[in-house]
């Protein structure tokens, strides 16, 4: 029997069969196949495996194959995203000596040029108090003195005196001086696409400024910058009724805040009132602040009128410390309010007074008739 017709019998036979072969051929077969020389292109079964399989299944092939050009995409993109990581880290080096190279550059000419001493026209040293020491001592004082003045310079006034000494006779000084804000107390901002910023008039800005002017000495003072005041009150007041103007280099800087430091405003506080409608501004004095509603631009609002009233009651009862006044109202939420209302009671009394004068007083005629008729 050839070992083709064993192989035929071994597949065409049964379980029971196959357990009856001839045993001494399978040995015969092994030990046949193990005297055959190898070629030089033999590769084990189990290596042919694959191959026969994809022979015999061809859809095999496809997925092996995609299977490792998976695992090859991934190689490569591992070894990409190392490589990319490696030239991060030294785009990040490099980044960071560049930035400390520039850094140490610029302290070093920030100490040249802070701490270098004053010249005159010259070009000779001026002596300062820092002169007698050692170098690098005296450039590290002066550059500190030259830091602290542009801070003191950010966050306080520009000058001591933010208006000029009151006016001495025959010139007329109004005995009240009256601070007013900009925005939202006499203008409103307001921004569109079509026509961008515009400032819009408060109702009664005109009835306000021309009343007031005679009593006060009205005085803008505002936290905005004054390349956008100045414009504003030339429009708004073309008659000049306010006397000065005082932007933002007037105000102390205080915990994030423009504040507005009457101190340095150079009146007598117990003559000067303050409108504004934020806190936060007038801080520092609030005793002199009367804060009204902010405008939001709406066009029925009569707050001004109102002020107006408030405040020539003031000038012509000639109150001698308006801090007094101020402080009363300020208990109130709306004290433009309680004003009127005050005012309709002063009112209702001084009636009422002037009405039992009236009733008590009698004609002198009607006193004398009885002498007169002898009765």
């Amino acid at each position: 029997m050839s070992a083709q017709d064993a192989q035929y019998r071994l597949c065409s036979t049964g379980k029971g069969e196959v357990m009856k072969a001839d045993r001494h051929l399978f040995w015969f077969m092994n030990f046949f196949v193990k005297r055959i020389d190898k070629p030089a292109s033999y590769q084990p079964i189990v290596e042919q495996g694959p191959q026969i399989l994809s022979k015999l299944f061809p859809q095999t092939a496809d997925v092996q194959k995609s299977v490792e050009e998976i695992q090859k995409e991934q190689q490569k993109k591992e070894e990409e995203d190392r490589k990319e990581k490696e030239s991060s880290w030294k785009r990040m080096k490099l980044g960071f000596v560049v930035f400390g190279v520039s850094a140490s550059m610029l302290c070093g000419w920030i100490i040249y040029d802070l701490g270098s001493p004053e010249k005159d026209e010259n070009g000779m040293e001026i002596e300062d108090e820092f002169s007698k020491m050692s170098i690098i001592p005296q450039y590290f004082k002066r550059m500190w003195r030259s830091m602290t003045y542009y801070q003191k310079m950010i966050q306080e006034p520009s000058r001591e005196k933010l208006l000029p000494d009151p006016l001495k006779y025959p010139y007329i000084q109004p005995p009240y001086t009256l601070v007013l804000e900009m925005k939202d107390v006499l203008v409103h901002p307001d921004w569109t696409y079509q026509t961008g910023w515009r400032f819009k008039k408060r109702p009664g800005v005109d009835h306000f400024l021309e009343q007031l002017a005679r009593h006060f000495e009205i005085v803008v003072f505002t936290a905005d910058q004054g390349m956008t005041v100045f414009p504003i009150l030339d429009a708004l007041d073309p008659n000049g009724y306010i006397m000065y103007r005082l932007v933002r280099d007037a105000t102390h800087f205080v915990d994030g805040h423009h504040v507005k430091n009457l101190d340095n405003l150079n009146r007598d506080l117990n003559k000067v009132i303050v409108i504004d409608w934020n806190p936060n501004s007038t801080k520092l004095h609030p005793e002199n602040t009367f804060n009204i509603a902010r405008w939001s631009g709406n066009d029925d609002d009569a707050t001004l009128f109102d002020l107006v009233a408030f405040l020539k009651t003031i000038a012509t009862a000639e109150v001698q410390d308006v801090r007094e006044v101020i402080t009363y109202y300020r208990q109130f939420e709306n004290p433009l309010a309680t004003f009127r209302e005050n005012q309709q009671k002063a009112l209702q009394m001084e009636e009422e007074r002037l009405r039992d004068e009236k009733n008590v007083k009698s004609p002198a005629v009607k006193r004398w008739t009885p002498n007169f008729l002898g009765k």
